[in-house]
């Protein structure tokens, strides 16, 4: 009783780690539409460069995993990332501890998306918005992905075209149509490794 059967516990995690390689060529192929949201856990992601266009933002909730956070909800028709890093922190694990994934995409263009949907709780960077309309009611915004719709009478903003230089974004989910992934690099190490 309470031993570590080791050779099952390996066999299950490359089990795992085998099931992810496949979901994550899928998606790098175009294949497969994506959704990243970790149970009870937000994530970072970083890019030199981001150039979206049909952007939307509005405040919402993220209900995931039985719990509810204050988010902004931002929408791109299609999106692309240089160098782009998503981590995943999570401390204190049974036998490992600490533990960070991590997927990059370090090349121009690394990463893209079509109708990408991020609930996220803090962002940075230079942004450049190509013809906005702020204040917008968040039920009647127009320019993003396709039924995107914030709460009739809440503050919404939209524009053509939205480019953030030097982004970095901590996020509870993220949804797409498609997510594409050039050169994708996925690890997972003991210990903090975040993309920042």
């Amino acid at each position: 009783m309470g031993r570590t059967r080791w050779a099952r516990f390996v066999g299950v995690l490359g089990i795992g780690a085998v099931g992810v390689g496949a979901l994550l060529t899928g998606m790098s192929q175009g294949a497969l539409a994506a959704s990243f949201a970790v149970s009870g856990h937000d994530f970072k992601v970083s890019a030199d460069y981001l150039d979206g266009k049909g952007f939307v933002q509005f405040g919402g909730v993220d209900a995931g995993a039985g719990k509810v956070n204050v988010v902004a909800v931002s929408g791109f028709k299609t999106a692309t990332l240089n160098k782009f890093c998503q981590s995943v922190f999570v401390g204190k694990m049974p036998i490992v501890g600490d533990v960070t994934m991590r997927i990059t995409a370090d090349g121009v263009g690394g990463m893209s998306a079509d109708n990408l949907v991020v609930n996220l709780t803090d962002l940075s960077g230079d942004l450049e918005l190509g013809a906005p309309d702020i204040g917008i009611d968040a039920s009647k915004v127009t320019k993003g992905p396709e039924n995107l719709r914030g709460l009739p009478g809440s503050f919404g903003l939209q524009a053509d075209s939205a480019k953030i230089t030097g982004l970095r974004q901590t996020a509870w989910s993220t949804t797409a149509q498609t997510i594409r992934f050039k050169g994708m690099n996925l690890t997972i190490r003991q210990g903090k490794q975040e993309c920042f």
